[in-house]
């Protein structure tokens, strides 16, 4: 068949290269247009188009899918449209333009966390399990028939930027394989089933860890932020940025926010047990071991707010 591919982040790539690998033609890549990356806000092109370029494949580069883009598209004869995490809405006419539509690869069991940051506001939920889906993409979002599903436990070593990157290899392979049955005409999809729920994008006060809570709720918080936008407390009214926890159901219990060290391990209290500190970044400063940061400070207790 001849594909034409969107998409845009990292974990778009192995599908990319995996359909570039396979028996089908890529006529296109679509994906967003090159914009400032780092601290010297460098132009750069998304990791999609950096791949897509590797492989030798056309680009169109498009933060809209306008009319002129929609023309693009339609030029190329394309038999599917193939869909990861590009960052833009497929409308019609574009929506039908290819022979068979648009698939997309969705890093959530549908129709829960439908919406922009299904991986993260999974592990903040702490749901027990996720894993990604393939689906006919219509004009509703995220709500198309699901043609094929893969499923995974969530542990407490996930976090969104380690799981992201899992299911974007074990998702690519699920994408491959359905784009290989829509070609040979043996694919079979089922509507959704089950209360949608929505998965809205992470701003930077969804990364602050609440000591108040319970050490569950504020650990799956954890999970869900980490790598981006980052996990923070304040400390003196500055962001502490919190790179690494784990339970410490162990210890005695602390009063919420009060962070000590105890028997050689820097914990901090939450209304329940207490979490203890592996790797932390003060504000102004490189990441370090917390029991680094805890010496350098020389303190009995801090109090985070």
């Amino acid at each position: 068949m001849r594909l034409v591919f969107a998409g845009t982040p990292d974990a778009a790539v192995p599908s990319l290269r995996l359909l570039a690998g396979g028996p089908h033609e890529i006529a296109a890549v679509v994906t967003r247009e090159d914009s400032p990356q780092g601290r010297k806000r460098i132009l750069t092109p998304s990791p999609v188009a950096q791949a897509a370029a590797a492989l030798g494949l056309p680009v169109i580069k498009a933060n809209r899918l306008d009319e002129a883009v929609t023309a693009q598209i339609a030029a190329l004869g394309a038999d599917l449209g193939v869909i990861v995490a590009y960052g833009g809405l497929v409308r019609e006419p574009l929506l039908s333009t290819p022979r068979l539509g648009w698939i997309n690869l969705h890093f959530s069991l549908l129709p829960r966390w439908r919406g922009a940051a299904p991986v993260q506001r999974a592990l903040i939920a702490g749901d027990e399990r996720t894993g990604a889906d393939v689906f006919q993409l219509v004009a509703a979002l995220d709500a198309g028939d699901v043609f094929g599903r893969i499923e995974r436990p969530i542990t407490e070593a996930d976090t969104s930027a380690t799981l992201l990157a899992e299911l974007a290899v074990s998702g690519g392979a699920l994408l491959a394989r359905v784009v290989d049955e829509l070609a040979d005409g043996s694919a079979v999809a089922v509507p959704q089933s089950g209360e949608p729920t929505p998965a809205a994008k992470l701003g930077i006060d969804d990364a602050r860890l609440h000591w108040s809570e319970p050490a569950e709720t504020v650990f799956h918080r954890y999970q869900g932020v980490t790598a981006e936008p980052g996990a923070f407390t304040l400390l003196d009214g500055a962001r502490f940025k919190l790179h690494e926890l784990r339970h410490a159901r162990d210890a005695a219990a602390l009063p919420p926010g009060h962070i000590r060290s105890v028997d050689g391990r820097v914990l901090v209290g939450t209304a329940s047990t207490p979490l203890e500190l592996l790797r932390v970044q003060p504000a102004g400063k490189t990441p370090m071991n917390a029991a680094d940061w805890w010496r350098g400070i020389a303190a009995e207790e801090v109090i985070a707010e």
